[in-house]
């Protein structure tokens, strides 16, 4: 037998040396943590001042950043070390962060994830992403303006995500000649306010990001703090988890039909523990099966953990989708249409009480409405303030409603089964983070009651099929004439009709409502139910109001059932409507005398594939209505 070369020796015992250092790595525990804190504190340059300190730049970077420095960094004659962290040219050129910009690094003893986020007000809702995946904050004050709004902004927004440990960096001691009085009162300042927050683990270091004190190494220039240095404190701090001690939970994200005879559910296991033969609950459905197999790429398991991405197979044949919940048959999930939450407002448009949003929780989409915004929270008195409405990065406490019923679990017990975002229907933009406090389960017994003469035999008696006919435009489009027009036409025939109108309604059902945009909203989800309960008595519905929102008219349209909703849009423009305008109020809207009006100051959102679409200045009035009518003869409606 020949024997091995010398090289082929050493080739082996580096492939071992590599396998080794792998696997130590994969054993070592991994830290997220969020930097936060107001503008200029010096979250970016201290993550910066971390990196460069313990040696965990590569030249390449250490010669770009230096280079960086020169051409646009903000330190005369000095490394700017932000520059490592804000890679944005938009960052750059004006000094901030913008994004949140994540970094990875590791130690001899863990692994990091630093999710550095903006200090500007207007990005708060970029902290608050950042900070749904952080296990640490890393909160950073200016040792001269000590605690200001935006430290308790983003204090508040880490204990609404449930983060229970914060390290406060006092930063730019050496601006304050390192006073030891200085370090103490902000601390004590942030310590009381958190305190109000019910944020129980709060660790103080006085640190220099620019010059390096306490950020790696204790610093001589603060021989009066004898606790740890930045680094070796973010090392040693046991993470309170709480999924790891929760019940097994498990959003299924794919159903796997790999082969002719397997059936695997997957998903990422967001809490406890499951192994197989664990009897396991699927929600909302309330469907029981006991687990067969845990199976991953590299094989069968034993036992699963919160974290792993895994797919189970049933002993049983179980009908499971996208979206479900698995959870421990013993500890299931709650299930509700309502609940109450706690909401970050991330969007420019302001909420819209009982307009309809998605709900994206988990793997699962329902629709949603904030039924009632309970009030809005002054973040630095924490005061509770009456609001009709959240404004961006504002915060609140809502109660929602769903149209159809989800698992969860309060967010305090598990962050991914109670955490869910709002998404504005048309736009797809991510309107709101909210947090689950609690179920309102009295919801769930209120049920549509079935009644024996339904709207079929009600309106087989009339000779005609119940619809809503929504006239939608501009005021001075001509909507009203025109569904007088056709209301006559109608009953004409000797058909059952009842005309909605705009004005109408607002002497009455809606007189409490005026005309800003939430109170538009509330005036349309009125009178979409009211016409709702009008086709159900069989009859055809004539409504005309200006109903500018798109995500409203869908509301109204979603309400009835396939086919009985026809929306008709009087297309006029805006300067022929102007000219039409008997009352006068184009023109008192132009010299600001009434606010909020449709075309001037409030917009109109034109339909985008409406059933009839009548350009109402270009033919008469009678035209239009005899081709609504016409509409209604051809699908069978008369």
């Amino acid at each position: 037998m020949k024997r091995r070369t010398t090289e082929a020796l050493a080739a082996d015992a580096s492939a071992r040396d590599v396998d080794a250092y792998l696997r130590a790595q994969e054993r070592k525990d991994l830290l997220r943590i969020l930097t936060c804190g107001s503008v200029d504190d010096g979250k970016s340059t201290l993550i910066g001042r971390l990196l460069y300190d313990s040696q965990l730049i590569l030249e390449d970077q250490l010669a770009a950043l230096e280079d960086d420095s020169r051409r646009v960094g903000t330190v005369k004659g000095g490394t700017d070390f932000a520059l490592l962290v804000d890679g944005l040219q938009a960052e750059r050129e004006q000094g901030i962060t913008i994004d949140v910009a994540y970094r990875y690094f590791a130690t001899a003893r863990r692994k990091f994830i630093v999710a550095d986020a903006p200090g500007h007000e207007q990005y708060t809702r970029n902290m608050a992403s950042g900070a749904s995946h952080a296990d640490l904050a890393v909160l950073l004050v200016d040792a001269r303006a000590g605690v200001v709004t935006q430290t308790r902004r983003h204090s508040y927004i880490v204990s609404l995500l449930g983060i229970r440990d914060v390290l406060l960096a006092v930063n730019k001691m050496d601006l304050v000649d390192y006073d030891q009085a200085v370090f103490e009162r902000v601390a004590t300042d942030y310590d009381s306010f958190c305190r109000q927050l019910g944020i129980d683990s709060v660790t103080s270091i006085p640190v220099s990001a620019l010059k390096g004190d306490n950020v790696v190494a204790r610093s001589d220039s603060m021989a009066w703090y004898r606790g740890p240095a930045l680094l070796p404190y973010l090392e040693s701090v046991e993470i309170r988890r709480e999924a790891d001690a929760s019940p097994f939970r498990m959003p299924v994200q794919w159903v796997n039909r790999s082969g002719p005879d397997f059936r695997g559910y997957c998903g990422t296991i967001a809490g406890g523990v499951l192994r197989p033969g664990d009897e396991v609950v699927v929600l909302p459905v309330n469907r029981t099966g006991r687990v067969r197999r845990i199976v991953t790429y590299e094989g069968e398991l034993e036992r699963a953990v919160a974290g792993q991405a895994i797919a189970l197979e049933f002993e049983e044949q179980l009908d499971v989708s996208r979206g479900d919940l698995l959870a421990a048959a013993d500890s299931p999930a709650e299930v509700t249409d309502q609940f109450q939450a706690r909401l970050i407002w991330m969007s420019d448009h302001d909420l819209m009480p009982e307009r309809q949003y998605l709900l994206k929780i988990g793997c699962h989409t329902v629709a949603a409405a904030v039924t009632e915004l309970k009030y809005r929270v002054n973040v630095n008195t924490l005061e509770h303030v009456a609001a009709k409405t959240l404004s961006l990065n504002e915060v609140g406490v809502c109660n929602l409603a769903l149209d159809r019923p989800i698992a969860y679990d309060p967010y305090a017990q598990n962050h991914t089964t109670g955490g869910f975002l709002l998404i504005d229907r048309f736009s797809n933009e991510t309107v709101g983070a909210g947090m689950i406090d609690f179920g309102l389960r009295r919801a769930t017994n209120l049920t549509w009651q079935d009644i024996d003469l339904d709207k079929v035999a009600r309106a087989g008696l009339k000779g005609q099929r119940p619809c809503v006919l929504w006239f939608t435009g501009l005021s001075g489009s001509g909507k009203s004439t025109l569904a007088n027009l056709v209301e006559r036409k109608l009953h004409a025939m000797g058909r059952h009709t009842y005309l909605l109108d705009g004005d109408n309604v607002r002497h009455g059902l809606n007189k409490d409502l005026g005309f800003t945009e939430p109170d538009r909203v509330e005036n349309i989800r009125r009178v979409a139910e009211t016409a709702r309960l009008f086709v159900d008595a069989g009859m055809i519905v004539v409504a005309s109001f200006i109903s500018p929102f798109r995500s409203e008219r869908l509301m109204a349209r979603e309400l009835m059932e396939e086919g009985e909703f026809v929306e008709i849009f009087v297309d006029a423009p805006l300067t022929v409507c102007e000219q039409r305008d008997a009352k006068g109020l184009y023109a008192k809207a132009r010299q600001g005398a009434i606010k909020n009006f449709t075309g001037i100051d409030s917009p109109y959102e034109p339909p985008d594939d409406a059933e009839i679409h009548i350009l109402n200045d270009r033919s008469p009035p009678e035209e239009g209505a005899d081709r609504v009518v016409a509409f209604l003869k051809e699908r069978g409606y008369v």
